[in-house]
């Protein structure tokens, strides 16, 4: 399967997943799929499912929309943005987090690397409470 199509195809199934679907990813990916994100660092298809279900369990509403892919000599990129609400600290109402997937297929077409690039500092950590305040504090002072 070229990594075009394989591409669409992951990231139509993010566009679409729920609690309901989340088996549906073993079809994506490989049994070993090595699954990176700035709270994860996980193998294995049932890690990965665990990661996603944790994700429906901690957020209201979570959304992810794809706004570009690419993909090329094995490799593939997704240009998303994730909006939900976090049960914790929804107070303040929902989020957005922009990010890059960058994902490895083999040769059946199958993910079997997920690295997501977002800036967690900015989107996540400094939205909450006194941890927030804190880094924002120290990125005003190290502004130029």
């Amino acid at each position: 399967m070229p990594e075009e199509t394989a591409i669409q195809r992951y990231g139509a199934y993010f566009e679409v997943i729920q609690p309901y679907n989340l088996e549906d990813l073993r079809a994506l990916v490989t049994a070993d799929v090595h699954f990176v994100d700035p709270f994860n660092d996980v193998h294995g298809a049932d890690a990965m499912i665990a990661v996603f279900g944790d994700m429906f369990e901690t957020t209201i509403a979570p959304r992810f929309s794809i706004l570009h892919s690419a993909a090329g000599g094995g490799r593939g990129y997704l240009r998303w943005r994730f909006e939900f609400t976090p049960r914790k600290f929804g107070k303040g109402g929902a989020w957005a987090i922009d990010g890059v997937s960058e994902v490895g297929f083999d040769d059946t077409g199958r993910v079997s690397e997920h690295i997501d690039h977002w800036d967690a500092g900015m989107q996540f950590y400094a939205r909450l409470p006194m941890l927030g305040w804190a880094i924002r504090r120290v990125r005003q002072r190290l502004k130029t």
